[in-house]
């Protein structure tokens, strides 16, 4: 493969699971290689999804090269970085209509392609595996721990915004009696959620979280942020701002980053131009100072938990349950699908394990100043 992005064989994973082991990608069109020199990482990722090449574990041999020294940066590559991290900047791709856009290029694939992958939950975050044997259990306790850091107590109104096919609203509400109000821009999400919490006192709307104007005694968001663009991270705390009141507490789980063109590893800032190009159109992994230096809202920070190998577990059960149940999919998807979606899983397993990309859950409250706030765990 190309030579300046195959690691070396000696390049240890950092996987302390498994031992260094020699990863030899099977290339059948030498086409690829001129792709890969080219385009770096995203060269690699379209040459995978058109089934130029193979290897035997794509998450080891994604995690070398993210770990392997850094190479030279083609003059077209650096075209496409520099273009994706300043047009964020200018533009504000998520405002109307395209607020919208991730919902219809991504959640709305189809929920057949996520019942196949995801738990029974339906829950598309990173699950929490302190004490989990399976991706259920992981998906469960990761609910749980977030209304235990939240809180919650009957009768209170929870906004979730970004709040997927419901599974945190059915559990906040099943299971501590409090009221939710859940917001999405997917249409497939919105009629799943209606569907599975009718019968509790949830309220599923396709709306934008600009456009909210009740007050609620707690806000959650469970990797959601992640999509609104860089221009619009601070106008999203402002929101939640505005919407949660005084003593009350919100809930953020969130990826975070330091990517395209500001970091020195260019391997990973090609696989995001390859996640934005085929996965997340106009997503963005905000950086830690981002998400604590909330200038021009009253919230403060009170709690920061990380759990990043937990995200690696959960990738890696959705890609095994992804192809476990490949055959029950309609022929509509395709083999480059199938291909590009295990680039997708396996890549972000692979940025995780190596340490390129983080993910926490933080709470922040709001004018609670008479009561000293204790975390969970």
């Amino acid at each position: 493969m190309s030579r300046t992005l195959l690691p070396k064989p000696n390049v240890q994973s950092g996987d302390d699971t498994t031992e260094s082991m020699v990863i030899a990608p099977v290339i059948s069109n030498r086409s690829a290689l001129r792709q890969i020199d080219k385009l770096g990482m995203l060269g690699l990722g379209e040459s995978y999804m058109d089934g130029l090449w193979e290897v035997d574990r794509l998450d080891e041999f994604l995690t070398r090269i993210f770990l392997s020294p850094p190479e030279r940066v083609s003059p077209s590559s650096f075209s496409r970085m520099f273009l994706s991290s300043f047009l964020p900047r200018v533009f504000d791709r998520q405002s109307g209509a395209g607020a919208y856009r991730i919902g219809r290029a991504h959640y709305d694939l189809g929920n057949e392609l996520f019942r196949v992958m995801l738990d029974p939950s339906m829950t598309y975050t990173s699950g929490y595996w302190a004490d989990a044997d399976d991706l259920e259990a992981a998906q469960e306790a990761k609910l749980d721990l977030l209304c235990r850091k939240l809180d919650l107590r009957p009768g209170m109104r929870v906004l979730d915004i970004g709040c997927g096919w419901g599974n945190f609203a059915h559990h906040a509400a099943s299971s501590h009696g409090v009221h939710v109000t859940g917001i999405t821009v997917s249409s497939e999400q919105a009629k799943m959620a209606s569907s599975r919490c009718a019968d509790l006192p949830v309220d599923i709307r396709i709306q934008d979280y600009r456009d909210l104007s009740e007050q609620f005694d707690r806000i959650v968001s469970i990797e959601m942020i992640e999509a609104v663009g860089r221009r619009n991270v601070p106008r999203f705390f402002k929101a939640v701002d505005h919407c949660l009141a005084d003593g009350g507490l919100f809930g953020l789980q969130v990826i975070s980053g330091d990517m395209l063109g500001r970091t020195s590893n260019r391997r990973m800032d090609q696989f995001v131009l390859w996640l934005l190009k085929y996965i997340f159109p106009d997503g963005y992994l905000p950086l830690p100072r981002e998400l604590a230096e909330l200038r021009g809202t009253q919230l403060q920070l009170e709690d920061w938990h990380r759990f990043s190998a937990d995200y690696d577990r959960t990738l890696m059960s959705w890609a095994q349950r992804f192809n476990q149940g490949w055959n029950q999919l309609s022929d509509g998807y395709g083999d480059r699908f199938r291909r590009q979606w295990n680039f997708y899983l396996n890549g972000c397993a692979a940025a995780f394990r190596s340490g390129m990309i983080d993910v926490q859950q933080i709470v922040y409250s709001k004018n609670r100043r008479d009561t000293r706030y204790g975390s969970a765990r």
